[in-house]
């Protein structure tokens, strides 16, 4: 049984159902650890705060199609190989080539699998054991960040769930002040046993700066719960369209969140945060302190010198807008990790549709059950976009079926066709109905914590709902099944068609579709709760439609492409068009408040605020740091000058000033620079100087280029702006 908030809140039979928690009900599992040969160590935490381990063993395991124990039905896969140990499981495996077998490679996702453990059963997300961690460090004269090989750390601080911090200050220039640093912050994870380490880009930056420093030291980092030491390796993570390589993390016993990929996760579908910096996301996130302590990076070794306190503070208030965050922004991993068979730091990093593929595993396996293999992939068409509209509209509207697809798979059958056993609608059915029952009851909470509790699972559930449909056309899944696929998105188009001419022929006015949504205005006079309820009649049974936001005004540019007034004055910028991180920082606030204006009906100023920057540009008075762009070497030096000469990429300004510059620069450093120059048209990387070499008293940026590029941004929205003879209307809708 479990006794956690959720089941005091849903029926005891859904939060019970073993497809979707996992067959095996122990409470309390904070970690599992492969132990060779043959087992795993548990870590359980008490409800007195302790942590115990024990050690059991279990069979590794593969599927075949001809060998081993035989499973039940006709699937291709329909014997399971079992080993004493990984040893012997590596060497069975290694015998079966050219034979049809599936393996999980992971010791510790066998585990689970095969025993239905789960991490977190019966455990609110407060009583972990969170601990934050963020190190400043010094920066050598010439160079614009920092670097572990030639760099000090200067100061680590942390805090922890329970409101505990602290700080070490290092003595500038002092190896034995490090080095005292390093044992101290090994000390203290040791005694204040975290089950999480969370950072905001601690995979790319603090930890593997901490194993370069310690390495440098010869200090070992033994962080694990049983004194294993740190370790790290390379790896790589998809978020949306983007490829993140990063030094993957390891400590035993312990899991390592990261807020700055949960962010990047959180921006895939709300597409708002127009930094992944922690400042700027603690300020969207509203946890920002508001006495905060704001330095910039050339500012912060002076402060540590001249200011230490403001240093200290600075440095704190990093670590408490961390363990904001991540008790913001991982609650729902927390919820996830009581479901899935991974450890916490796996169930965050693997893709929605690799964990849906899990549940299958786990649950064919309980069964004993032959496993289909995976599909031949194709493609095929996906949900229906299109753009009616572009300029200022006001008084708009959007509607969505709640769940598109996972409504269509439900109310039309379209499930795998290899899923003999009825898994897939069977799991489907339950995470909708607990999603309702959610929903429902976040409706009624009165306090905080019981809406943040209800909020992140009515938010869990819908993000597995949703990922049942990316499962379907995910190639390397087992019941993955494109006609399926193609048949729901055909259906998908179909309905959002008949909810279009449906709005159209009540005298609405539809701008845009996207995917699942339509943003539109209403005819007149026609009150919202009579088209909500007019078109929910026209829908089929088990499609839902909702009216859920009103903006006063809408800015469409392009498809998937536009930009939102909210009732609140807030503005949502959508698509990269409007939002684009590859512009310089006064492009990104230029376009910010040209839209404001746009939006807010004052688009008359639209050219008071290109001239007013125009001019700061032209005598000079604008932050150099506004102007200049940073850019992260992606490759050794060395590598990209063997791809110049093979003519195999073109010339970059960062590169070429990273070579000119004559220091030590390396992979993963950061370079900004500037352009230099008077004219408008000029080669980039010709031009280009470090920022670090620009000098106030003699200002030499290019101030025809970045007027340039002014007007060329300026000229793209002129058509949306008033007639400046007074005749045109502002709004077009």
């Amino acid at each position: 049984m479990i006794h956690s908030q959720a089941a005091k809140l849903f029926p005891v039979n859904f939060t019970d159902n073993p497809q979707l928690f996992g067959f095996d009900t122990t409470e309390r599992l904070v970690a599992v650890e492969f132990s060779e040969p043959d087992g795993v160590e548990i870590y359980q935490r008490h409800t007195d705060g302790s942590t115990t381990m024990r050690r059991e063993n279990f069979s590794p395991f593969f599927w075949s199609a001809d060998e081993g124990e035989r499973l039940s039905g006709s699937l291709p896969l329909n014997h399971l190989v079992k080993s004493p140990d990984w040893p012997a499981h590596l060497e069975a495996r290694s015998r079966q080539k050219g034979r049809v077998t599936f393996a999980l490679s992971d010791p510790v996702q066998q585990f689970l699998t095969q025993s239905g453990h789960t991490l977190f059963k019966g455990m609110e997300a407060e009583e972990l054991n969170r601990l934050q961690l963020d190190i400043e460090t010094a920066t050598t004269e010439g160079f614009d960040f920092s670097s572990a090989e030639r760099d000090a750390i200067t100061a680590i601080a942390l805090s922890d769930s329970s409101g505990w911090e602290d700080i070490f200050l290092v003595e500038e220039g002092s190896e034995d002040s490090e080095r005292d640093a390093l044992e101290w912050v090994t000390a203290l994870i040791r005694n204040r046993d975290p089950d999480v380490i969370e950072g905001h880009n601690i995979f790319k930056f603090d930890l593997p700066y901490l194993v370069t420093r310690a390495k440098k030291r010869k200090v070992r980092l033994l962080w694990g719960r049983g004194g294993e030491p740190l370790s790290t390796r390379s790896s790589r993570l998809q978020i949306a369209e983007k490829t993140i390589q990063y030094p993957k993390a390891v400590i035993r016993g312990r899991h390592i969140v990261d807020t700055w990929i949960l962010a990047q996760y959180h921006d895939v579908s709300a597409r708002e945060l127009e930094s992944f910096g922690l400042k700027s996301v603690a300020r969207h996130f509203g946890v920002a302190e508001k006495d905060r302590v704001l330095l910039k990076g050339e500012e912060i070794q002076n402060a540590r010198r001249q200011d230490p306190e403001a240093f200290r503070t600075y440095a704190l208030q990093d670590v408490r807008e961390t363990r904001a965050l991540a008790a913001l922004l991982s609650r729902s991993y927390f919820l996830q990790a009581q479901i899935f068979p991974y450890g916490y730091q796996d169930v965050i990093l693997r893709g929605n549709a690799t964990k849906i593929d899990a549940l299958f595993l786990r649950e064919y396996l309980r069964r004993s059950h032959a496993l289909p293999l995976p599909p031949e992939p194709r493609p095929f068409e996906g949900g229906l976009t299109a753009i009616f509209a572009t300029g200022l509209i006001s008084d708009v509207w959007h509607c969505d079926v709640t769940s598109l697809y996972p409504s269509v798979m439900l109310t039309f059958g379209f499930t795998p066709e290899s899923d003999s056993l009825g898994v897939f609608s069977g799991m489907l059915q339950d995470l909708r109905a607990f999603r309702i029952r959610a929903k429902t009851d976040l409706r009624a909470a009165t306090t905080v914590a019981e809406r943040n509790r209800l909020d992140a699972l009515q938010s869990t559930f819908k993000i597995l709902i949703n990922s049942f449909y990316g499962y379907l056309g995910f190639a390397q899944g087992h019941f993955a099944d494109f006609d399926a696929a193609e048949s729901i998105t055909a259906k998908g188009r179909e309905i959002l068609g008949q909810m279009v001419d449906w709005l159209n022929g009540q005298g609405a006015r539809v701008i845009e579709i996207d995917t699942d949504g339509i943003y539109f205005c209403p005819p007149e006079n026609s009150p919202i709760a009579v088209l909500e309820e007019g078109l929910a009649a026209v829908l089929p049974d088990g499609i839902e439609v909702e009216f859920d936001r009103h903006y006063p005004a809408m800015f469409s540019y392009k498809a998937k492409n536009y930009a939102l007034l909210g009732d609140d004055g807030s503005v949502i910028l959508k698509g990269a068009a409007l939002k684009s991180r590859g512009m310089e920082p006064f492009l990104r606030s230029y376009l910010g408040d040209l839209l404001r204006l746009l939006l807010e009906g004052r688009g008359g100023d639209a050219n008071l605020l290109r001239d007013e920057l125009a001019v700061s540009i032209q005598d000079r008075t604008i932050p150099i740091a506004a102007l200049a762009k940073t850019e992260t070497l992606q490759d050794s030096l060395a590598s990209y000058q063997k791809k110049i000469g093979a003519s195999s990429r073109n010339r970059s300004a960062a590169f070429e000033l990273a070579l000119k510059s004559g220091r030590d620069h390396q992979a993963g450093d950061q370079i900004r620079h500037y352009i230099t120059g008077t004219k408008k048209k000029v080669t980039a990387y010709e031009n280009a100087r470090l920022l670090s070499d620009w000098k106030a008293d003699a200002r030499d940026e290019n101030v025809a280029y970045y007027i340039g590029k002014l007007d060329d941004l300026a000229k793209k929205f002129s058509e949306f702006l008033p007639d400046p003879a007074g005749q045109g209307d502002l709004f077009s809708g």
